[in-house]
């Protein structure tokens, strides 16, 4: 364990010095038995404990602690997180000058005892007017792979990827909601660990790199969202992917009423997904194994339980803004590996304040300009030649989307009212001309503006989120 140079305060906020800090985690280390060592910027206790056999703890065991005070240490932090089970290993990330960085990974030895630590210990006042945040922390294993040919299939994709990096466990290919022979020009890759993925992240990442002659684009995968058992198991909904976009709501209702008569209580389709709501959980459960695989209007089907997400919170959990596609509200569910690009692509900001309430926003797109000297060679290019992340936007990125989708171009109709004050106020409605004679004929949003940018670019923004998947964005 390296020495301890710097001086600290406990919990009554006396200054101790060097000499005490390491007195008490050698004490630690005493009392628990853990190991300790201090390697690349993080100090490790345990990992694995006294007595551990076999493999280290699975997947979706290990929380992130932040807002941790600088001066606080395994001997204080140890005892507070051992409160929710056992721990593996607890990785406290530390400074060259002796404080740590805020910031801890603690892994327990199950899943269920990482629940627990959210659960008590998420806005845990760890110190007078001093509260940390838990939440899950997933080594990500999947790389999302851009620009592949689309005529390629998965077993062509395994083998490409297993020549080119090691570790590869698998790989998962979603068909085109248009031609279900064809991929969707993307794939997602998994691997073994999160070492393997970053190891072949970095070998494939300069952009030179190319597949079948095409140069491809590479990037971590979102991981995706955990939601806990005692959640899970309260879930009713069905989410159905791969279906061929010209399948009804009814025939979907239909084929999984197939196995217990009126046990469906509704469904809401978008383009080739749909979400299938039962009365009943039990239902539910059991039609999603009887169903899974099977064949509606000659498409091979998907069949999971819904991933619920609270509604309130999501913007704020989802600091990107992205929009998760297999929910019925939009908001709701989280499934990434039905996205395009490595997310679904991000909702742009809205300005800070609309109709006088702050508007969540993704993080701040670095905007910025360059010198334009004499001689600089320029490109004619379109702007749909350009990602969606060149887009900031609400109103060009709904524009974009539906040039994507082979649609026509967002329609906008703009109404007016009187506020009890007399100010005008505005709202747009949007007609998507494509999927005009669907479920949803129009979009438009609850709150009205004061200014016309505001109304437009409130209604796309909404339209956005309704829509749900941004289908074939990249393609």
């Amino acid at each position: 364990m390296n020495e301890e140079n710097a001086d600290g305060t406990n919990g009554c906020g006396k200054v101790r010095t060097g000499t005490q800090n390491e007195a008490a985690l050698l004490a630690l280390m005493e009392k628990t038995g853990y190991n300790m060592v201090q390697e690349n910027g993080q100090r490790k206790f345990g990992g694995p404990p006294p007595g551990w056999e076999g493999p280290p703890p699975p997947r979706g065991c290990e929380v992130f602690v932040g807002k941790i005070p600088r001066d606080m240490y395994e001997d204080e932090l140890v005892p507070v997180f051992e409160r929710a089970g056992k721990i593996y290993e607890f990785r406290l990330m530390m400074e060259f000058s002796g404080e740590n960085r805020g910031y801890a990974f603690v892994m327990y030895t199950t899943k269920e005892e990482a629940q627990l630590a959210i659960r008590i210990l998420n806005n845990y006042e760890i110190r007078p007017g001093k509260f940390i945040g838990v939440c899950v922390s997933l080594d990500n294993c999947r790389l999302f792979i851009g620009a592949i040919p689309k005529e390629k299939k998965k077993e062509e994709i395994l083998d490409e990827m297993k020549k080119v990096t090691e570790g590869v466990v698998d790989v998962i290919v979603y068909p085109s909601a248009t031609d279900k022979t064809k991929n969707r020009g993307f794939a997602f890759v998994e691997y073994e660990s999160h070492r393997a993925a970053a190891m072949a992240r970095r070998k494939l990442i300069p952009g030179t790199f190319q597949l079948w002659g095409h140069t491809i684009q590479v990037d971590w995968a979102d991981p995706e969202k955990e939601v806990d058992e005692e959640t899970m198991q309260r879930v009713k909904v069905l989410y159905v992917r791969n279906l061929m976009i010209s399948t009804t709501e009814e025939t979907i209702k239909a084929e999984f009423n197939k196995f217990k008569p009126g046990a469906v209580e509704r469904v809401k389709k978008l383009r080739d997904y749909a979400f299938v709501h039962f009365f009943n959980r039990e239902d539910a459960v059991a039609a999603m194994s009887v169903m899974n695989g099977k064949c509606i209007d000659g498409a091979s089907i998907e069949v999971t339980l819904a991933k619920p997400v609270n509604k309130e919170n999501t913007w704020r959990q989802h600091l990107n803004g992205q929009i998760s596609p297999n929910s019925e509200n939009l908001l709701v569910y989280a499934n990434k590996e039905e996205s395009h690009s490595k997310t679904l692509g991000k909702t742009p900001a809205l300005p800070t304040r609309l109709n006088g309430q702050h508007s969540p926003s993704p993080p701040e797109i670095e905007r910025c300009t360059y010198p334009f000297f004499p001689g600089t060679k320029l490109t004619p290019i379109s702007m749909y030649s350009l990602k969606y992340n060149h887009f900031n936007s609400a109103v060009m990125h709904l524009d974009y989307y539906c040039n994507k989708n082979n649609w026509a171009p967002p329609e906008y109709y703009l109404y007016s009212t009187t506020s009890q004050d007399g100010k005008v106020l505005l709202v747009y409605k949007i007609v998507i001309p494509a999927i005009a004679n669907g479920s949803q004929s129009y979009f438009m949003p609850d709150k009205l503006c004061t200014t016309l940018e505001d109304a437009k670019e409130l209604a796309a923004q909404f339209t956005l989120l309704h829509l749900g998947k941004l289908e074939d964005l990249m393609c």
